[in-house]
């Protein structure tokens, strides 16, 4: 009977952690609209579970918690897809925002002019936005920062294979710093750390849009009731199986960022607020 209830208990750890998206998804895909959620909720997901994972090579924890993280990944890139596609659907006239510039229709990539190999052996660095060369190499664009990426546009892209080229460049970048410091334990331990933390921020994102909107209409409430049930037990699990000290101490952060978003629900329906006018940027539809 206690190896049952062990069993039940990983296993509620391991889809537990997806159960709470699954009003919201059904919620979008019904209604074809994402403007009561914030994408920036899927970005802290992505990030701390992929960390979490880094962290798993440094110092090993239970094998549930490993499972957990790769199958949120696998649920934040589904509702990216879905909600990418409601949004492209819903404004057909916004800009066209990438990742990559390279993959921009917005803005035209010229080619540098072919040139002589003495002529590119006796160059020195020389930056521009269509190229550069280095001792008779070509370096490749470095377009990337300098035509289409633009801070304000940030996961706010017009493509499904956006988010998951930045989500394979963040997973590479992460994936070999850890690989070149995974003998430091301080490093290890602040991996650890940042991985649980970022996760503990992540009704952040959806308390500050609350705020903003002074409204929780468009979110689930459903989805915050079961984000707060599930970080009570996961918490409670962290503690009851000794998980590393970051665990449990952001596990409990954790509740209380979700107690604080109910408390939005309650003071907002009660008492209804006039929103505030701030400017709607014209690709910042919000989706989980």
């Amino acid at each position: 009977m206690r190896q049952l209830v062990s069993w039940g208990a990983a296993a509620a750890m391991v889809f537990g952690g997806v159960v709470p998206y699954v009003p919201q998804y059904r919620d979008i895909r019904r209604t074809q609209n994402a403007e009561g959620f914030s994408t920036y909720v899927c970005l802290v997901l992505l990030v701390a579970n992929i960390l979490r994972i880094l962290f798993w090579f440094g110092r090993r924890f239970e094998s549930p918690l490993l499972w957990q993280s790769i199958i949120m990944i696998i649920t934040m890139l589904l509702m990216l897809k879905l909600c990418t596609e409601v949004r492209v659907s819903n404004d057909l006239n916004i800009k066209r925002r990438s990742f990559s510039a390279a993959d921009s229709k917005d803005e035209e990539i010229k080619a540098p002019p072919k040139r002589s190999y003495l002529e590119k052996k006796s160059d020195i660095c020389r930056g521009d936005k269509t190229g550069t060369y280095v001792k008779g190499q070509i370096c490749y664009y470095f377009l990337f920062f300098s035509l289409d990426f633009d801070l304000n546009y940030f996961w706010h892209w017009s493509k499904f294979t956006d988010y998951v080229q930045c989500v394979l460049t963040f997973t590479g970048v992460t994936g070999y710093i850890t690989y070149l410091w995974l003998d430091s334990s301080l490093f290890v331990e602040t991996l650890g750390f940042l991985a649980v933390f970022t996760e503990a921020m992540l009704g952040v994102p959806q308390l500050y849009r609350n705020y903003q909107n002074r409204s929780t209409e468009g979110m689930s409430v459903k989805m915050v009731l079961m984000w707060t049930s599930g970080d009570t037990f996961k918490t409670v699990y962290f503690i009851l199986n000794q998980a590393p000290l970051q665990f449990s101490i952001c596990g409990l952060l954790q509740v209380f960022v979700d107690m604080a978003i109910l408390l939005q629900v309650y003071l907002y329906s009660s008492y209804p607020q006039k929103p505030t006018s701030h400017t709607i940027h014209p690709a910042s539809t919000k989706a989980l």
